[in-house]
């Protein structure tokens, strides 16, 4: 029989694990500004352009890092010792294509080296009471005066055109990067999807959560042949293309989050073409 004094050891140290092994949750999720996507209409001279990262969306409320879902980061005190007092918006990043290494080493519930590899770039200042511009001048205030190995601020810049646009466009996307952001000058920070911020991908690209699956046929019989998902504004509709053999044997789970792209949308609002490219495993 274990001594009482090995078994409270041992209960400690279960619990301490226990904890660790689940997120620490803030009181309440972030109300973030969300982007809608580009349209062609619209008057680029009137807008903020940026490049869009592959990172994980973060907001610094002064104190801690929260991710979109809610959930407090754990970067080493090093990490975060020199960031203001100031709300930021912006992405935890490591560079081009490194998105999955970013999530890797953001997730983790207690601080490691890892984060040396990681900065936190700034678009937005979410307490603010001015207009974008007004933001932009702010930001480049603070980019002067932060001394951060470990904080940045994303690029803002104008076009005079939509073909310079979409020449900076393309110069991105051939370096690796992802696209852009644009951000109307008079816009106001707002939580929620706005046509104020806008994003230029080479495919549109949203999140739905899954909701059911499709048992496969021919080559995938015995395998999920599609994912049900259910997008935010309540589009339902099947996912059969983008998944490897691996994740046909073990599909997204039901409730989670899945990243897709398409092509336009049908005139029921359903997305054209749509191709799974991963599941949103970011906290």
């Amino acid at each position: 029989m274990m001594p009482a004094k090995n078994k409270n050891l041992s209960f400690i140290l279960t619990f301490f694990l226990l904890l660790l092994a689940f997120p620490v949750i803030a009181l309440e999720k972030p109300g973030l500004m969300l982007a809608k996507g580009f349209h062609s209409s619209i008057d680029v001279t009137k807008y903020w352009v940026s490049e869009k990262l592959d990172g994980v969306r973060a907001r610094w409320d002064g104190q801690k890092l929260v991710s979109r879902g809610g959930v407090i980061f754990n970067p080493p005190e090093w990490f975060i010792e020199d960031f203001p007092d100031e709300m930021l918006d912006g992405e935890l990043w490591i560079a081009r294509g490194e998105y999955q290494q970013t999530v890797s080493v953001v997730r983790k519930k207690i601080p490691h080296e890892g984060w040396r590899e990681v900065k936190f770039m700034v678009f937005d200042l979410p307490l603010h009471p001015g207009d974008f511009t007004s933001r932009v001048k702010v930001m480049r205030k603070l980019k002067r005066s932060i001394d951060s190995p470990y904080l940045d601020f994303i690029r803002q810049f104008r076009v005079a055109s939509k073909q310079l646009l979409m020449r900076d466009f393309q110069k991105i996307i051939r370096q690796g990067g992802e696209g852009l952001m644009l951000h109307h000058q008079r816009s106001l920070y707002q939580s929620g999807r706005s046509n104020d911020l806008l994003k230029l991908k080479p495919f549109q690209e949203t999140e739905a959560v899954v909701i059911g699956y499709r048992q496969g046929k021919g080559k995938f019989s015995g395998k999920m042949g599609a994912i049900k998902v259910k997008t935010e504004n309540g589009k339902e509709f099947y996912i059969g293309s983008g998944f490897s053999t691996l994740e046909r044997e073990n599909p997204p789970e039901m409730n989670s989050v899945v990243t897709f792209r398409y092509q336009g949308l049908t005139k029921k609002g359903i997305p054209r073409f749509a191709v799974f490219l991963r599941i949103r495993d970011e906290p």
